[in-house]
C-alpha cells in the first residue's frame, strides 16, 4: 500500500476541532465518507480516483481503477469500500491491500450514489440510466436493476431493517422498493422539481431538490415535519451525524447549513465555499466535524458548529473560472475544454488525463505512469496539429471510440486553430 503524506493541519481557535486540508487530488471533490470507527475517510474525485485517508494523521493512499470521474464512495466495513461514477462501473475495494477486488458492470449510465444494506451483504446503486441497482457484495452478482423512475436516479438509501430501499430522481419523485422481489412498492412523493439528495433517520426522511427545496417528511404519516428551504439552489449534499442529533445541507451556492433533528431548527449557516458548489459532506464518527469538498482539488475537515473565518473552500479562483475576457481565445478554449482534466506542465499533479507537456510529436497513449484505456494505448499515431484538430472536430467519442475523454467538440475551425497554437506555445 503506497502512502503519501498530504494532510495539512492548520491552527484553529481554542477548543475547536481540527481544521484540516486533505491535499493531493487533481480534480474537484464529488463525495466523501467516514468509516464507522472514525479512523478513515474516503474522497471521490473528478480525477478518476478515490483517496483513502487515515484521519488525524498524515496518511493517504490512492485507489485507482475507474476510467472516468468518481461520483460516490462508501465504506462497506472497516476493510472494504465501494465506489462508482461516470464510467458506469462499481468497484469493490480491498482497503488493506489498496486494490480493487471486483468490478460490477451492468448500468448504462453514470452512477450517482451507493448505499450499503444494514447487514453489509448488498449494495444499492442510483444510476442516470433510470434504474436502481442491487448487487451481492460477496460475489458481485447483479441481483436486480429496478425500473420505474422516468429519469435519472440521484440517490438511494436502505431503511434501518433493510426491508426497503428509498430512491430519489430527476423526475421529481421519491419511491420505495422491495430489495427481495426487486419491485417498486410505492410512489411516496412528487416534488415537482428534480430531487437530488436523500437521508433516512429514525421516523423521518430528509430530501433536497434542484429548486432548493429542503424538507423533512414523517415516514409513518407522510406529513411534512419541517420545511428548511432557504432559496438557495440546487441542494447537492446531505449528511446525518452518527449520533443522530444533526443533519448538514450543502448547496450549489457554497453554503453549509446544520439543523437539529430534535426540533428541526437551524443551528448554523455557513458560506463554506467562496465560489462554486458544496458537492460532498459527511460527519466524523464523533459527530463534531464535517468532511466536505467541492470545486477545489482539496477536501476539508472543519468543526460542524463552525467558528472559523468563512469561507474556507474555493478561496483561490480556479483557472477555468477566470474572466474569459482576460484570456486569449486559445487559452479560453483550453480552460473550457481541457484544464479540468489536464495540466500544461510535467509537475506530477494528479489529473483525470495525462499532462500535455511535450504533447506534439508524442505517440498517443505513451506517457509513462498514466493508466490509458486499451483503446488509446493501441492507437498507433502521434499527436500533431492535425490529430488534435481531428480530435475536437469529430469529438473524442468518434475520433477515439472507447477513450476516457468526455464527449465534446469545438465546432469552429478558428477556435480549434487558436487552441492548437496555445498548446504549441505552452506545452
Amino acid at each position: 500500500m503506497r502512502w503519501t503524506f498530504l494532510i495539512l493541519a492548520l491552527a484553529t481557535p481554542a477548543g475547536a476541532a481540527d481544521f484540516r486540508l486533505m491535499v493531493g487530488h487533481g480534480g474537484p471533490i464529488m463525495a466523501t465518507a467516514v468509516s464507522e470507527n472514525g479512523a478513515h475517510a474516503l474522497t471521490a474525485s473528478f480525477d478518476n480516483s478515490v483517496g483513502y485517508w487515515a484521519l488525524g494523521s498524515d496518511q493517504v493512499t490512492w485507489l485507482e481503477g475507474h476510467e472516468a470521474a468518481v461520483k460516490t464512495a462508501v465504506f462497506i466495513d472497516e476493510v472494504s469500500a465501494a465506489s462508482a461514477g461516470d464510467d458506469f462501473d462499481i468497484i469493490l475495494w480491498d482497503l488493506e491491500a489498496g486494490s480493487a477486488r471486483l468490478k460490477l458492470e451492468g448500468h448504462q449510465g453514470q452512477i450517482k450514489a451507493l448505499a450499503v444494506s444494514p447487514d453489509r451483504r448488498t449494495l444499492a446503486s442510483a444510476s442516470w440510466d433510470g434504474s436502481v441497482g442491487l448487487w451481492d457484495i460477496a460475489s458481485g452478482e447483479n441481483l436486480h436493476l429496478m425500473r420505474g423512475h422516468e429519469s435519472s436516479v440521484n440517490d438511494v438509501a436502505f431503511t434501518a431493517d433493510g426491508a426497503l430501499i428509498y430512491s430519489v430522481s430527476a423526475d421529481g419523485t421519491i419511491r420505495t422498493w422491495d430489495p427481495v422481489k426487486g419491485e417498486e412498492t410505492r410512489l411516496l412523493l412528487q416534488h415537482g422539481f428534480g430531487v437530488t439528495e436523500l437521508l433516512l433517520g429514525k421516523g423521518w426522511l430528509a430530501y433536497g431538490a434542484v429548486d432548493g427545496g429542503t424538507r423533512i417528511i414523517d415516514t409513518d404519516t407522510d406529513a411534512v415535519i419541517a420545511d428548511l428551504t432557504l432559496e438557495r439552489r440546487p441542494i447537492l449534499a446531505l449528511a446525518a451525524s452518527p449520533d443522530g442529533s444533526e443533519i448538514a445541507v450543502g448547496d450549489g451556492e457554497g453554503y453549509v447549513m446544520t439543523v437539529s433533528t430534535e426540533n428541526w431548527r437551524i443551528t448554523g449557516d455557513f458560506k463554506a465555499a467562496a465560489k462554486g458548489p458544496v458537492w460532498a459532506l459527511s460527519y466524523t464518527a464523533n459527530s463534531e466535524s464535517l468532511v466536505g469538498g467541492g470545486i477545489d482539488d482539496t477536501a476539508y475537515v472543519w468543526p460542524a458548529q463552525n467558528r472559523l473565518p468563512a469561507p474556507i473552500m474555493a478561496t483561490v479562483e480556479r483557472d477555468f473560472l477566470r474572466d474569459p475576457d482576460a484570456m486569449s481565445n486559445g487559452e479560453r478554449q483550453f480552460m473550457r475544454k481541457c484544464s479540468i482534466c489536464h495540466t500544461l506542465a510535467d509537475d506530477g499533479s494528479r489529473r483525470a488525463g495525462p499532462t500535455l507537456a511535450g504533447l506534439f510529436g508524442r505517440p498517443a497513449g505513451s506517457l509513462p505512469g498514466y493508466a490509458y484505456s486499451d483503446t488509446v494505448a493501441n492507437l498507433g499515431f502521434d499527436w500533431t496539429e492535425e490529430t488534435v484538430d481531428q480530435l475536437f472536430d469529430l469529438g473524442p467519442d468518434h475520433f477515439i471510440p472507447g477513450s476516457k475523454m468526455p464527449m465534446q467538440v469545438i465546432v469552429e475551425p478558428d477556435d480549434r486553430r487558436d487552441l492548437i497554437e496555445f498548446l504549441k506555445d505552452n506545452t
